[in-house]
Formats: structure tokens, sequence, C-alpha cells
């Protein structure tokens, strides 16, 4: 898997996930996902096939968070797993049909650890403090997460608090690839924010 460059997770948009998944299709966005913490399965099943119509036979992949069997239901290119969820190798033998699957990683060690998983890419972060979890990982700071992205051995997302004004400082420390929550789904004008973050 290449670098991708910005990487849009879809959580709780004021401009509703079928507008913040044509806004990305739009922008030719490489990756989006859909993430809806503690909502009813019926309803992330819904949003998902509508957000994996959207992107089909588009240049975007489309990723559901931490439940693969509603990703391999909606036909979704792949699935994004915490340290908490179905291992990935548990993932890739149950699902064959989600070709990628991503990890989240907190600190060093997990980082270090991801090297022999079967995955695609990790996550890195949180990069700076951040209000979308329920029990927040302790923030890493710019240093830390250089080390742990130079350490990955599959590419490498940078996530947690970044929008904007803290997108430079992120690519100077070292991420070539980055995940924005609020910077987008906050936005009114979901296309006009992305923009904003791939100039």
């Amino acid at each position: 898997m290449d670098d991708f460059g910005l990487y849009l997770v879809v959580t709780d948009p004021v401009a509703g996930y079928a507008r913040c998944a044509e806004a990305a299709v739009r922008a030719g966005v490489k990756i989006v996902q859909l993430r809806m913490k503690h909502a009813a399965r019926a309803d992330i099943l819904r949003e998902a096939r509508e957000m994996r119509r959207i992107t089909a036979g588009t240049g975007t992949l489309f990723i559901v968070n931490d439940d693969p069997s509603i990703a391999a239901e909606a036909e979704a290119d792949g699935v994004h797993v915490g340290q908490d969820d179905m291992p990935p190798a548990e993932v890739r033998a149950r699902f064959p049909s989600l070709r990628i699957v991503g990890l989240s990683t907190h600190n060093p060690a997990q980082t270090l650890a991801s090297r022999t998983q079967p995955i695609d890419y990790i996550g890195v972060g949180p990069v700076y403090a951040t209000p979308t979890k329920d029990i927040p990982d302790p923030t890493l700071g710019l240093g830390t997460m250089r080390a742990m992205i130079e350490a990955a051995a599959h590419p490498a997302v940078a996530i947690g608090g970044i929008d904007e004004t803290r997108l430079a400082d992120v690519r100077a420390a070292g991420a070539r690839n980055w995940a924005v929550v609020r910077a987008v789904c906050r936005a009114e004008d979901p296309y006009a924010a992305i923009c904003r973050l791939l100039t």
C-alpha cells in the first residue's frame, strides 16, 4: 500500500455522512472511513451501504471502523480495528473479502508489535489531544509520532487533533499520511474543508 496523504474519518458529520463521502470523492481523497461509535448496527450498516454506493468505482477506498462483519456486509474495501477489537489475523481468516486491514497504535511498543501483523497500514495517535474518544489514549506529541512512524513496517497515518493549523507541523515531523475528523466533520461545507487540507 503506497502513501495516500489525507485520510478522512467521518464521525457525526454536521453535513451528513453521504455529503462527506461525496466531498471526499470529488476532492480525490484516497481513503474515507465510517466511524459511528455507539450507534445501532442497523444504522451503521445503512450509512455504510450508502457510503459504499458513493465511493464504488471511484479512486476513493471505503473503510469501516471496528466491525469487520459490517464492513464485509456493506462490501467495503476494508476495516480499521483497534487494539481491543478483532485481531487482524482473525479478520483476514474470517472476512477474506476485506482486502485492507488497518490497525490503531498508541505507543511505540504497539507500533513495534504491528510490524509482524497481517495489516496494510497503522494509525499513529493521538498526536494531539482529541475529544473524539470516550477514553482517550495519552497524547503522543510530534516527537513520539515521528519515532513511531520511523519504526513502522507499514504506511503510517498520523491521527488525533490534526487540522489545517497543525498540518504543516505534522508533515514536517515526518507524517506522509494524516487523518482528520473534526476538521471536516464539523464543517458545514466538507468539500471546502477538505480542499483547505489539500493545499
